[in-house]
């Protein structure tokens, strides 16, 4: 597929997540057969600031490509100059979050408080695809909540001010991440609007993606908290499409002790074994679901505080079940 100008070859996308799709886990998303990464989303106008944390945030390897950088902020003029700042960073296409569901962002305007401001919606996307020859997309919501849900008209007008993509969860901001997405709103958005639409929301495996396929007619599906802790879900879901294969992949052990401190190689290198130690503590717990007897590992590793420590503690994973 194509999105802008950009060539996909494989329809399956991790979702941004602050404080997981870091440069880290995104290429080790992108070994498993990942088709196409997106950071955790960065501030317009901590970029236009020039704010030291943000630089961060704005890193990529070549190995990870295709990448997007997803961008949040509410002011047209701000989103176009952070969008030009981005000419001088890797990333293939630039996102829009107006998804996110948290007070913070929603109470400034921003994330899925859009989704209110149809008009707003199109003056941001219009400028920012003005501003750049790369592709710009959209990650939206259902709509703001059940009486609301317009997730179609502002597809449209994404379309209409340029947009090359859009990305639908099917959840309204109310619902935040409970209940069930709601498939036959990403078709609704299918049917009105030319441009790839990439369908979020409920897949956690090969035979919930050929289903969101299937029910939405969506041109790529999104992953986002079936793949923390989990990688591997990647390589299962794109082997089901190719071959309609209904092999679930639990990884072994090994695996994931391999997995874990990979992980945390990874960070280490990109922001210190101080802070990737410490960043370790969630995925360790993601990464060790499910094992029986695991749930002391996950407490201890909270008092973990070097690489060793971890390594230490990921070698009692072999004599926990």
């Amino acid at each position: 597929m194509l999105i802008g100008n950009v060539e996909i070859e494989n329809p399956v996308f991790l979702a941004p997540m602050a404080g997981v799709t870091d440069m880290a886990f995104r290429c080790l998303c992108r070994e498993m057969g990942c088709g196409m990464m997106y950071t955790e989303m960065v501030s317009a106008k901590a970029i236009l600031y020039r704010n030291k944390n943000t630089e961060a945030l704005l890193r990529t390897e070549q190995q990870e490509k295709p990448v997007a950088v997803q961008l949040f902020g509410s002011d047209p003029y701000v989103m176009a100059e952070a969008v030009k700042y981005m000419e001088k960073h890797r990333f293939d296409v630039i996102d829009v979050n107006m998804g996110c569901p948290v007070p913070k962002v929603v109470n400034n305007g921003e994330g899925s408080a859009l989704m209110k401001n149809p008009k707003l919606v199109g003056e941001i996307v219009e400028a920012m695809a003005k501003a750049t020859s790369r592709p710009v997309t959209v990650k939206i919501r259902a709509g703001f909540d059940g009486e609301h849900i317009n997730a179609p008209e502002i597809a449209h007008v994404i379309q209409e001010s340029g947009g090359a993509a859009v990305a639908v969860h099917g959840r309204t901001r109310q619902q935040y991440y409970s209940g069930q997405a709601d498939w036959q709103v990403i078709r609704r958005v299918k049917e009105c609007v030319s441009i790839p639409v990439i369908g979020n929301g409920d897949v956690q495996s090969g035979a919930d993606a050929e289903r969101l396929f299937r029910e939405s007619g969506c041109d790529a599906v999104m992953i986002g908290r079936a793949a923390r802790g989990n990688p591997w879900i990647f390589s299962e879901v794109s082997e089901y499409l190719k071959g309609g294969k209904a092999v679930r992949h639990v990884p072994s052990i090994a695996e994931r002790r391999e997995m874990i401190l990979r992980h945390a190689r990874m960070l280490a290198e990109e922001k210190g074994e101080y802070t990737a130690v410490r960043e370790m503590r969630r995925h360790f717990a993601w990464y060790t679901a499910g094992i029986r007897n695991s749930s002391s590992l996950r407490d201890e590793v909270n008092r973990v505080e070097s690489y060793a420590g971890l390594e230490a503690l990921v070698g009692k994973l072999s004599v926990s079940v």
